[in-house]
């Protein structure tokens, strides 16, 4: 399937359904996989930090790149996260998710060592040139701890396949750089990552957001951003609020940082689709974190009592 330029719309960061810490739920990938393309979100992006890509072994992220990829058979663009601390199995991922059907990449840049940009720019520049299909560059300084600068993008747009970036780097003083800086440039996608700013990304000229939400609910987040991209503020503030009362009740069960991604997942079981098994080194949540969980999502509408 040919990527739109821009790619627009919710691009779902999707959850890995598993059965133990590395042994992925195929039945439920799939049920996931029907929910999201029957609740119209316009893109999946498999193995992100949603999808706990870095702690799964890389049998297992293949496997969850073919399931996906049989599974979806071209109703929907499939984009692959190849971020690896090694340049060879980021390439060894991507050439596989060409494969075996996908139809993008996403990369962020090699975590664990400090970098400067001259760098990194000389690492993407290596391994774009090798990889067989259109990549979104990914900012994302939480996890990678450094940031992808504005003109460093710039820089690295200008590679034929390098097609756009998402951005989760909290910063919307950031995101208006890139918007301002590729106003020339309406083929290249600019997604935001938290879906907090999903809405206002839109609205100041983003092209749409990768929402892990979406796994619990795919159609509240997909109008949210219909109404954000035809400016209908009336509709969209109900639906931001909405999405905003999930992210500061059902993400926010337990204190960790790791809060977000238990909570998803454990929602996710909720709604029947999966269970909420998770890789290392987290735990589901315990019953009495389930249960405030499941009140937070009744209180959000996204089940019934």
């Amino acid at each position: 399937m040919k990527l739109p330029e821009p790619l627009r719309g919710v691009v779902t960061a999707m959850i890995t359904p598993l059965l133990d810490r590395d042994t992925l739920d195929i039945a439920g990938l799939k049920r996931l996989i029907d929910r999201l393309i029957d609740g119209e979100v316009n893109g999946l992006f498999i193995l992100g930090t949603t999808g706990e890509a870095p702690s799964l072994s890389y049998q297992t992220r293949q496997e969850v790149i073919r399931h996906t990829c049989r599974h979806a058979a071209e109703r929907i663009p499939i984009i692959v996260g190849i971020t690896d601390t090694s340049y060879t199995e980021s390439l060894r991922l991507g050439r596989y998710a060409a494969d075996a059907g996908a139809d993008g990449l996403v990369l962020a840049m090699p975590y664990y060592f400090s970098t400067s940009q001259r760098e990194l720019v000389g690492y993407v520049q290596r391994l774009v040139a090798e990889l067989p299909l259109p990549v979104f560059l990914y900012n994302a300084p939480t996890n990678t701890h450094h940031v992808l600068a504005p003109d460093t993008l710039r820089k690295l747009s200008e590679l034929p396949k390098v097609r756009g970036v998402k951005d989760s780097g909290f910063d919307m003083i950031y995101f208006h750089k890139l918007v301002w800086l590729f106003r020339d440039r309406p083929d290249f996608t600019l997604l935001v990552g938290p879906e907090e700013l999903t809405a206002e990304a839109v609205l100041l000229g983003g092209h749409g957001g990768m929402c892990g939400g979406s796994n619990i609910c795919p159609k509240l987040y997909v109008d949210m951003y219909k109404a954000a991209a035809s400016s209908n503020l009336e509709a969209l503030r109900p639906l931001h609020s909405r999405i905003m009362q999930i992210s500061s009740t059902v993400y926010h069960v337990t204190p960790e940082n790791s809060s977000y991604l238990r909570c998803l997942k454990c929602a996710v079981s909720l709604t029947g689709i999966c269970g909420d098994a998770l890789a290392e080194p987290f735990e589901p949540l315990g019953p009495a974190e389930r249960e405030r969980v499941r009140r937070h999502m009744i209180a959000a509408g996204l089940l019934e009592n």
